[in-house]
């Protein structure tokens, strides 16, 4: 028997925006970054939920700490609003959510996600930082009431940022569908939201904005896939290399997933092997579409001009050789581990390591 919930209602398109007034919240607590106070989206939000009363938060960095989560904490139970709103990437989204789950808060919680990535608008997932450290959080209770999906804050990404976040869809589409707790309704998210994902990004990297959405919804999808059947190394190694060298965490993605994939290849292939046939990457044999499905990917990377090696992004070799035992520590300790397809044992994480550093 298999189970599958969802408890975010999912409102989609131009306007969609106008569904935070059906609320009819009186006192709105906004979470989001100086970025959007700035450009005037953070006004624009206020004014949707048609609210008598609001407070902005717009401290938000990327990889929220513990400590700017534990300061909007106490704003949030100051203030007591009827409506909790996250605007933002899911940096916005996973301090919302900490926050709102810390305050004990009985607020429904709106996100608004306003990149196509995280899928944090319908996940039971978060993630902070303490120190070099990134704690993923993981409880039912940080999952949104309400995920706006409006194709008008989507037009003036830049390639840079489409480029990071579409491949943190590929990557969560991938491990949702590899994971041990994988089940037929995450699968055909996952299935989707990659051939969806794998299709448009180029063309949304190219300034396409016609398949901004679709990429946006594919997004959601693969949110939906992995917090039911959950991640695996890629992501455990992406949070512990994210909070020590301060590398995005969709570009240590694309860094990371071909050498996860050759990886956790023995217990996987099948599976890969379906994904990059979904994708149309071809392969009547499964060893042939699960080369296909990695070169896929790397050419991808290319394409959109992302690093190919942790020293290209900035992480030299000696830091990365030197720090190996620590790293490895953390990424066994990373609940992501898991659900990852094979047991993850401390060879393998250096043997990806080894392949990503850009120096054998």
């Amino acid at each position: 028997m298999e189970e599958f919930q969802l408890d975010t209602k999912i409102v989609s398109g131009a306007g969609a925006l106008e569904a935070l007034g059906e609320q009819e919240a009186k006192r709105v607590f906004l979470v989001t970054d100086p970025f959007f106070v700035k450009n005037g989206m953070a006004d624009s939000v206020i004014r949707a939920s048609r609210a008598s009363d609001w407070e902005i938060f717009d401290g938000v960095r990327p990889d929220p700490s513990v400590e700017l989560a534990a300061e909007g904490t106490a704003k949030l139970k100051a203030f007591d609003p009827d409506l909790l709103v996250a605007l933002g990437g899911g940096s916005a989204m996973d301090c919302a959510k900490a926050m709102a789950y810390f305050s004990g808060t009985k607020a429904p919680l709106a996100a608004i996600p306003t990149t196509s990535g995280s899928g944090s608008e319908v996940t039971d997932f978060a993630v902070l930082t303490h120190g070099q450290t990134k704690y993923p959080l993981v409880d039912k209770r940080l999952r949104p009431d309400l995920a706006i999906l409006d194709s008008d804050f989507l037009q003036d990404l830049p390639p840079a940022l489409i480029a990071d976040t579409g491949f943190d869809v590929l990557t969560h589409a991938i491990e949702a569908y590899t994971a041990s707790n994988a089940g037929t309704i995450p699968d055909l998210l996952a299935q989707e939201a990659f051939r969806t994902a794998y299709a448009c990004l180029p063309a949304s990297y190219a300034g396409n904005k016609e398949v901004r959405l679709r990429l946006h919804m594919a997004s959601t999808l693969a949110g939906m896939a992995f917090s039911q059947s959950g991640l695996g190394l890629c992501h455990a190694m992406a949070h512990v290399l994210g909070a020590r060298f301060h590398i995005p965490h969709g570009r240590l993605n694309a860094i990371l997933l071909p050498a996860v994939i050759s990886s956790n290849a023995p217990a996987a292939q099948q599976k890969y092997a379906r994904l990059a046939r979904a994708a149309g990457l071809g392969g009547s044999a499964d060893t042939i579409a699960l080369r296909n499905l990695k070169n896929g990917l790397i050419r991808l990377r290319k394409d959109l001009s992302l690093p190919q090696t942790l020293s290209q992004a900035g992480a030299a070799p000696a830091q990365v050789w030197a720090a190996t035992g620590e790293i490895v520590a953390a990424v066994l300790a990373d609940p992501c581990c898991k659900t990852n397809p094979v047991s993850v044992e401390d060879f393998q994480i250096r043997r990806v390591l080894e392949e990503v550093t850009g120096h054998f």
